[in-house]
């Protein structure tokens, strides 16, 4: 017998040899139908692995992370086998678990329409009724190079090819399907509910990412393990679409692409206005945390890159230029320039901490096939932060910075988690620095109640961080805001302030990012809201509409007096049926529409028809105005539609 801890600190007994499902099974049978996979030591494995030694073991479900990857990961392995057994010629690539589901890269030659997706999903849904068991064999790399040579799949012998010769490779078995793979899966294929299972789009990929290599066909699908959740996430989709800042730009006016500029958004007036607006809100908190603002070149010269470590790390994501026959560099961040900023004249410890923030307009090469609306571009602009402090005033920063990104965040309806993602293997600098840092990022999170995951290895090339992964109305996640402490660029740009005893030291610096991009923040509260932005983040806020041609005088002197307080509106003064000038303006999604006819102009009254609501309410202009201002200045957030 072996001696297994849970995940609950209790210990059971278990028969030598044993599997972590028969572990299950003994606890509870309805326990055993949900285990995906196991933790045993630390380690993922297959549900199917048997223990031969005590250890520590942890049972995955779907409510885990790698439960839900090993579901999606074998759903991807039925959708290969599915593929083969319909139409053998085609060539496979690679097909991994992904946030939200799998997908399978293919070469095929012909496209798979929608009509073949439906064979195909039809035949996924066979294979999981044949409740196919999933059985892991190895076999030595020259070994696996012919296996997978007599199969006639190129793209896997090339994967092997990559790897040591004296590595040992895995592979899985399904009935007649076999694929390149370490795993880990579900015991059969009948884990996967059909019902629960769909193929939800195909796209075109490149072979490992790389646009010199062959065009591959990448089908996306999902899987849960219940018809249910299927359902629930499919009409989350139908939802997302509805609220795709793309479509909505377009429609409010808000930004456009052009063929003439791929990655290079165009706002346009209304767009304009929005972001203005929120920069605004942006400027005004900033002033009352005690911020100064600064603004840095576009374009300074490649040695400065060098200095900063960015060139090393960073250079295939930089566009470059010559000027004066010397090499240049568009920023593709801030940070550097902010440096400059600092060494330009001495500071003393009265000095600090000294908060430098930029609205900086930063250019990186994306791919073009990863270019997505507001969301992934190549030009944006980043509002950054430099904080310049002593080692004594780190904790007591974090905080603060921290309470800002609370009351903005707030002021949008946006929940967040924090991630702290600690040293990479490509770093600058003392471990002891490193392990200083992350003890202090930590610590005050912490001490402000703020509950967070650890993301270990996935920090900057120069030091650790804290990730804020906004939450939006339909629970999707969006990594905005940022705060990474450096030692290592103060060192670089040879940084000093004088401390009280008269001495020169080294500042240690914040690199800190709110909204992150602004443009993929106006993407991600377009989504959020659907377009129907709040009052005073509106770009038109009221829209008067004149019912007779009686009444545009009135109208427009209404018009004039909330133009001149300050509020933006529109005048529809069109020869049309007011029914129709309703309909428009809902479709432009504005707050509040005034309706005026002859008893409104008669009394001095304005009759309000309210985006939220959809009622219609006769007041006095100065109660409205009362309204207006309240909302306004109050910045209330209308509930997520």
């Amino acid at each position: 017998m072996v001696k297994i801890t849970l995940k609950d600190g209790s210990i059971m007994e278990l028969e030598q040899g044993r599997t972590a499902l028969d572990a299950a099974k003994q606890i509870s049978e309805g326990l055993a139908r949900n285990v995906l996979a196991c933790q045993i030591d630390g380690e993922t494995h297959d549900a199917m692995t048997p223990i031969n030694q005590d250890c520590v073991l942890n049972l995955l479900t779907f409510e885990d992370e790698m439960g839900r990857w090993t579901l999606r990961h074998t759903a991807a392995h039925v959708l290969a086998q599915a593929v083969k057994r319909l139409f053998p010629e085609v060539k496979l690539a690679i097909g991994p678990a992904i946030e939200n589901g799998f997908y399978y890269d293919l070469d095929s030659p012909f496209p798979f329409t929608p009509e073949i997706m439906e064979k195909i999903e039809e035949e996924m849904r066979k294979i999981c009724k044949e409740k196919l068991p999933l059985e892991r064999f190895e076999l030595p790399r020259e070994q696996a190079i012919q296996y997978m040579e007599e199969k006639g799949e190129p793209y896997k012998v090339e994967l092997i090819q990559d790897l040591p010769e004296d590595a040992v490779i895995s592979f899985y078995r399904q009935g007649e399907f076999v694929d390149l793979c370490a795993g880990p899966h579900v015991e059969h294929t009948g884990r996967i509910k059909g019902a629960a299972l769909k193929l939800t789009a195909c796209n075109a990929a490149y072979w490992r990412g790389d646009s010199s290599r062959a065009t591959l066909q990448r089908i996306y699908g999902v899987v849960f393990p219940k018809k249910e959740q299927l359902d629930d996430y499919l009409a989350m989709l139908e939802e997302a679409k509805r609220r795709d800042h793309r479509k909505l730009g377009r429609e409010l006016g808000l930004f456009m692409m052009t063929e003439e500029g791929p990655g290079f958004p165009f706002f346009l007036p209304k767009g304009m206005t929005l972001k203005n607006t929120l920069l605004e809100y942006w400027r005004e908190c900033h002033k009352r945390y005690g911020y100064v603002e600064i603004s840095t070149p576009i374009i300074l010269n490649q040695a400065l890159w060098h200095r900063s470590g960015h060139w090393d790390h960073y250079k295939n994501n930089m566009y470059t230029t010559v000027i004066d026959e010397a090499d240049y560099a568009v920023k593709p961040m801030n940070c550097p320039g902010g440096m400059l900023v600092y060494k330009a004249e001495p500071h003393s410890y009265r000095d600090l901490p000294l908060r430098m923030a930029e609205l900086g307009l930063v250019h990186r090469h994306e791919l073009s096939g990863a270019l997505h609306g507001l969301f992934r571009v190549r030009c944006f602009t980043q509002d950054d932060a430099h904080i310049f402090m002593t080692r004594e005033q780190m904790k007591e920063e974090i905080k603060n910075v921290t309470r800002l990104f609370d009351e903005i965040y707030s002021t949008f309806g946006l929940t967040y988690q924090i991630e702290l993602s600690t040293m990479p293997e490509d770093h600058m600098g003392e471990e002891a620095d490193w392990k200083f840092a992350e003890d202090t990022l930590q610590a005050a999170i912490e001490e402000m109640g703020k509950p967070f995951a650890v993301n270990a290895g996935d920090g900057a090339f120069y030091g650790p961080k804290l990730d804020f992964h906004l939450a939006d109305s339909l629970g999707r996640t969006w990594q905005c805001g940022t705060i990474q402490l450096d030692f290592q660029m103060p060192e670089r740009f040879d940084l000093e302030y004088v401390g009280e005893d008269g001495q020169k030291h080294r500042p240690v610096m914040i690199h800190r990012a709110l909204l992150g991009s602004i443009e993929r923040f106006i993407g991600v509260i377009t989504e959020h809201y659907a377009g129907a932005f709040p009052v005073w983040l509106s770009p038109v806020q009221v829209k008067i509409l004149p019912i007779t041609d009686r009444t545009h005088e009135y109208a427009a002197d209404v018009m004039n007096k909330l133009d001149a307080l300050g509020f933006r509106c529109e005048l529809d003064s069109r020869s049309e049926k007011i029914g129709y000038k309703i309909r428009e303006a809902q479709l432009e999604k504005v707050p509040y529409m005034l309706v005026l006819g002859d008893k409104e102009k008669e009394a001095g009254q304005v009759a309000v028809r309210c985006r939220e609501t959809g009622e219609t309410e006769v007041m006095a202009l100065e109660d409205f105005i009362a309204r207006l201002t309240q909302e306004v200045s109050s910045r209330q957030a209308p509930a997520s539609k």
